[in-house]
């Protein structure tokens, strides 16, 4: 992918110079060719995508070429929705794991994020004013139950924003929460002893607290805890998010012989959502291996992209997704989880995750490349993968970004 900045579009002309360079022309852009994946719909087959006006206006085959006034030629390629990342840190410049949402994200085929807890109360407003209103990246937030968010945790510094429990505060959460409902989605909690020490389950009662008040969704980051996760487990609800699910070591999902543990059974039979959160320390293949043998998907597959990971072993989503598929889920089910299933996790407006007609005019182009490929867990564990996801291209509102490789004929 070519370096991407914020204003790098390929197109500049404006809807009225092309609709006079080009009269006949329906559609504003036309997707052609491609092999279509649109879990939302069940649909996998090749056909053209047209989009208008910054929305999904027809998916079918055959649509001519002289309907539209761009062409995104996609034959041989993979056409999804647009990708929805549910676990990111991209505040960069203040929260040590922040990275640039743009070069990460929408050059990636990724449209939508959630970032993780990046910014608590405190802190959140920086993150609208110099994040989520200016960057490409529809970005939006969990926001941390500490009033710093992540600020503090760092290579030179050990110790996390919950060590301090004074810093976990409801009532500014719930007012930052009030203030700000159009972009944060739900409360985010890390639970990792050097980051909550051993008053975790305080800690968790107090995101709980607020998650209740504002009727909003938690996600609690496991793993390397004090307390069981069982323990854990008893105090979130239906909807909740568990991310970091196929993390090795204390405190995660397996027991002892690796084998799921009754109360996660119990607990997503009861609703609670399993999330990836692939990470720097949070994905492991033989956690996963294990899992999937037991029936045990996850619910939605997200990168946990930052600082520390982005120049490996995560990379990008579509990376992670590369590793579900070396795994043996099918493409279709590993692309629902970064599309529809993530649509649906949290309170997102209707229309992401999905070409349905009349939704967001969200689509990245992918090539599937074969071959081998080492890619790496959390624990430097490699393996050769013989299919891999590369971004080609992303259509975000109906303009196009970062189409390196493919031919792009405005008409």
């Amino acid at each position: 992918m070519r370096s991407y900045s914020r204003r790098t579009v390929l197109f500049q002309s404006t809807l009225a110079a092309a609709w006079g360079q080009n009269p006949q022309a329906r559609y504003d852009l036309l997707i052609r060719g491609g092999h279509v994946i649109d879990p939302s719909q069940n649909l996998s087959a090749v056909r053209d995508v047209a989009i208008a006006r910054g929305k999904v206006a027809r998916i079918a085959e055959g649509i001519p070429e002289s309907s539209a006034r761009q062409v995104v030629d996609a034959r041989g390629k993979l056409v999804t929705p647009g990708l929805i990342d549910i676990h990111v840190h991209v505040y960069d410049g203040v929260a040590p794991l922040g990275i640039p949402a743009d070069p990460n994200c929408i050059a990636k085929g990724v449209t939508t994020v959630v970032d993780a807890g990046s910014a608590g109360a405190h802190t959140f407003p920086g993150l609208r004013k110099y994040v989520i209103n200016v960057v490409d990246t529809r970005v939006y937030a969990l926001l941390n139950i500490s009033v710093v968010g992540q600020s503090t945790l760092s290579t030179d510094n050990p110790w996390g924003e919950l060590i301090d429990l004074r810093l976990a505060n409801p009532k500014l959460a719930i007012k930052t929460i009030e203030e700000n409902r159009d972009v944060i989605l739900g409360i985010k909690i890390r639970l990792t002893e050097n980051i909550a020490g051993r008053h975790d389950l305080d800690a968790l009662r107090l995101a709980r607290e607020a998650s209740d008040a504002v009727g909003l969704p938690i996600m609690a980051h496991i793993g390397g805890t004090f307390s069981s996760l069982p323990k854990i487990l008893e105090l979130l609800r239906k909807g909740d998010v568990i991310t970091h699910t196929y993390r090795a070591g204390e405190g995660g999902i397996l027991d002892s012989n690796m084998r799921v543990l009754p109360e996660v059974r119990k607990a997503v039979a009861n609703g609670l959502r399993l999330d990836v959160g692939h990470g720097a320390g949070s994905f492991g293949w033989g956690v996963a291996e294990a899992a999937l043998k037991q029936d045990l998907a996850p619910g939605t597959i997200s990168s946990d992209v930052h600082h520390y990971n982005v120049q490996g072993p995560v990379l990008d989503l579509a990376t992670t997704l590369s590793k579900f598929l070396h795994l043996g889920m099918k493409l279709e089910d590993v692309m629902a989880r970064a599309t529809v299933n993530a649509a649906n996790t949290f309170g997102f407006p209707k229309g992401l995750g999905t070409l349905r007609e009349g939704s967001e005019g969200d689509v990245a182009v992918f090539q599937m490349a074969e071959g081998d490929f080492v890619l790496t867990d959390s624990g430097k564990q490699s393996r050769v993968v013989h299919r891999r996801l590369l971004p080609v291209a992303t259509v975000k509102g109906g303009r196009v970004y970062g189409a390196a490789s493919i031919p792009v004929v405005t008409l």
